[in-house]
């Protein structure tokens, strides 16, 4: 993937956004657990009573308090909260929501922020807590036993009796003797459990107060609730955000990197063509870089996501219970041995997909190209068997992988659901010794279902990657191959004096990576308003000859001129511009007639092309068409015969009106007739162009000004058809082979 990184960079700022919304999406995500905590342990367990520290507490109830607490205690207490007094200025304020203000005092909390509120928290929930025993003694003495240890037998003060009448006059001794022992009673709750068993008694006080604790409650619910709805919305809209700009950067960088592997392939020369096949480019085109395309998306949304929810999880699982995250981290634990296990067993599965894939399109390709060959020698079997094997091969391949994918998924279910079970298990025990809350302990279960499915996506990533890693490398591999054949840095411009003269001064041969040449030393020159013919027989080099003028290839020695000018020194685009090229398989585009003729000048009147028509002796069958000009095209012209095919390409070449003309073997699948009429129209038509045509009939170069005799890749003969029979032996050979004793004499 790095070496395609690249492509990312007009997508920095959507993945830059993409990230900042994925934070955004974890922050809400890992906030819902805690306020769902708070609803069970506030708003249902302590109905709606968030901390220790009553809004408002009547005098009385708070000269009780006091009694329980230290010196310091009491003055950072009571310095945070008002008196006000029955009947005064002040008390008309707050007289509805403490309708107790009528008959006594009440003390009201100052606006103190949740830091202040978290310091007086312990110290008034276990005054809370010792005056709602000490108030429950005084009605039944029985209950004293939950005060002992005090030095101070409670049991046997009489019923009705205020005791809280009699300890401020108890020795200061005694008293303190109660306190410690009041909190050794508490120093095994933590304060959320304090909070907690206070609730109860404040809800008490609140009553006594005249407020509406129902309303307290349903409030509460109410403004967590919609939190949690909001978060949820936004959490939602953050999802949505997310996958349509990881959607949209994936898409563009597929797009970006499939015109790039377009462009280069383009570039390339014959000699790059034959290092990948046909199939194996057009895999790497389609599925090499939707497999890109996928694994850019999982990227952005998944491997940004997942350390960031993982890692927040932790922190808040660890905050909400730190003796229970040896859970979490068994379940991790187990969760990567399952991955590398899983890992390690499809990573070579995944890296022999691709490979596969290319056998089978390569295999579908020849079988549905060559099905009428297939036909005529009876061999569907054995194709059938051949694609077969190719098909068995890769099904067997992705099932494998697919059967050990599908293992993942009822794994992690158990997972999940015994790592529910075994928090549920161990946090009931600390439920039931107070040590922790249910709201906590249902938190936590989420926090650690977050924490193994960051894991879980992450290990997603780690199985998917190596198969687009792979493909990244294949699509890569097409991109860093460096075209042979490429423009000078400084182009020339071709001589305007001769318009189509095309030299070949001594020029020497031979393929890549071949052991010798096959086109040994060539002189000659095709001149403009003449006909030069290149035979030979099969195997010679005629059509190596002629590749090498559109520079297809570049040559081993020697030099190919145009116009007196090297090609190789000017712009293939003006090189070629100034020729027509009619290939050995004519090669027609899906669309219409009138769009594979327009391919060569898209500008051309009506009139251009109908007279191409005419010279390609292809106007018989055109205007046949029931659509003429606007007939269809199947992809490869399919639906036209060879011949016709042969003759759209030639009148293709026509529409051009390029200066030079290669015919290259096009003529062959043109009967007797057409061929000679052909070249009579042509040789009207192309009277100022150089016209160079690669044929194997005699027939066809009888006429020719120039016919240029190949053997073995060296020029045995150059001359006219009468020349030639005299003094070249091969061209003899070949003549006396087609034409009849009439025809040579």
């Amino acid at each position: 993937m790095l070496k395609l990184i690249k492509y990312f960079k007009p997508y920095v700022l959507l993945i830059l956004i993409a990230i900042g919304l994925l934070f955004g999406q974890a922050m809400a995500d890992l906030a819902l657990p805690n306020y769902m905590s708070d609803i069970v342990n506030i708003g249902i367990q302590q109905g709606g009573v968030e901390n220790a520290v009553p809004q408002a507490i009547r005098a009385s109830q708070m000269d009780k308090l006091t009694l329980f607490m230290s010196a310091e205690e009491k003055t950072a207490v009571l310095a945070d909260y008002t008196l006000v007094e029955s009947g005064s200025a002040e008390a008309e304020t707050y007289l509805e929501k403490y309708p107790v203000l009528a008959d006594e005092a009440v003390y009201v909390l100052n606006d103190i922020d949740s830091e202040e509120i978290a310091k007086l928290d312990p110290i008034t929930g276990k005054s809370m807590l010792v005056v709602s025993m000490i108030e429950s003694i005084m009605e039944d003495p029985s209950k004293a036993a939950e005060l002992s240890g005090s030095g101070f037998d409670l049991s046997k003060i009489p019923a009705g009796m205020d005791l809280f009448a009699i300890l401020p006059n108890l020795p200061a001794e005694q008293v303190a003797q109660m306190t410690d022992a009041i909190n050794a009673q508490f120093s095994t709750l933590s304060e959320s459990m304090i909070v907690q068993s206070a609730a109860a008694p404040i809800k008490a006080e609140y009553e006594a107060l005249g407020m509406n604790v129902a309303k307290l409650q349903t409030n509460y619910l109410l403004r967590i609730g919609g939190l949690m709805l909001l978060l949820s919305l936004l959490s939602v809209v953050c999802t949505i955000s997310v996958s349509y700009l990881s959607a949209r950067t994936a898409a563009g960088v597929a797009r970006d990197v499939r015109q790039a592997v377009f462009a280069k392939v383009e570039s390339y020369s014959k000699a790059e063509f034959e290092k990948f096949s046909t199939a194996s480019l057009i895999t790497r085109s389609t599925n090499d870089i939707t497999q890109i395309q996928m694994v850019i998306v999982m990227i952005i949304r998944m491997v940004f996501y997942a350390p960031i929810i993982g890692v927040g999880a932790v922190i808040h699982a660890v905050n909400k219970s730190p003796s229970m995250t040896w859970i979490i981290a068994l379940a991790v634990g187990i969760l990567l041995t399952m991955i590398i296990t899983i890992f390690s067993v499809a990573l070579p599965k995944f890296k022999r997909i691709q490979s596969l894939i290319d056998r089978l399109n390569l295999v579908t390709r020849e079988s549905l190209s060559g099905m009428m060959v297939i036909r005529a020698f009876n061999t569907q079997t054995f194709e059938a068997k051949r694609f077969d094997k190719a098909n068995v091969d890769l099904t067997q391949n992705m099932l494998f992988v697919s059967r050990i994918m599908v293992i993942m998924m009822p794994f992690m279910m158990l997972l999940m659901n015994g790592l529910s079970v075994v928090i549920i298990w161990v946090g009931a025990h600390q439920v039931a010794n107070s040590a922790l809350q249910v709201g906590d302990m249902m938190a936590f279960m989420q926090y650690a279902i977050q924490v193994v499915f960051s894991f879980l996506m992450l290990s997603m990533m780690f199985i998917i990657l190596p198969r687009a890693s792979v493909s990244a490398g294949r699509v890569a591999e097409v991109l860093a191959i460096q075209p042979t054949i490429i423009d000078p840095k400084e182009p020339k411009q071709f001589d305007t004096k001769t318009n189509g003269m095309v030299e070949f001064r001594n020029v020497s041969f031979r393929y890549p990576n071949a052991e010798a040449d096959v086109l040994h030393n060539l002189n000659f020159t095709a001149k403009p308003g003449e006909t030069t013919a290149i035979i030979g027989s099969t195997g010679s080099g005629k059509s190596t000859v002629v590749n090498l003028i559109p520079r297809f290839f570049d040559v081993t020695e020697g030099a190919v001129l145009v116009d007196g000018v090297d090609i190789r020194e000017v712009k293939q685009g003006d090189l070629r511009d100034k020729i027509g090229y009619v290939p050995q398989r004519g090669m027609l585009f899906s669309g219409t007639i009138e769009s594979n003729l327009r391919y060569a000048d898209e500008n051309a009147d009506e009139e251009t092309l109908k007279k191409s028509i005419e010279i390609a002796q292809a106007a018989e069958f055109v205007y046949a068409k029931e659509d003429g000009l606007e007939s269809e095209i199947s992809q490869g012209g399919t639906n036209v015969s060879g011949g016709q095919k042969q003759r759209l390409a030639i009148a293709r070449a026509l529409v051009k009106e390029p200066p030079i003309y290669i015919f290259d073997d096009c003529l062959s699948a043109l009967d007797f007739k057409t061929d000679s009429a052909l070249r009579r129209a042509l040789k009207k038509e192309t009277g100022d162009s150089t016209v160079i045509i690669v044929t194997q009939r005699v027939s066809t170069v009888k006429t020719a000004e120039q016919i240029i005799v190949l053997d073995e890749g060296e020029i045995v003969g150059i001359g006219k058809h009468q020349d030639l029979m005299k003094t070249c032996e091969t061209y003899r050979e070949i003549a006396a082979s087609q034409l009849s004793k009439e025809e040579l004499a």
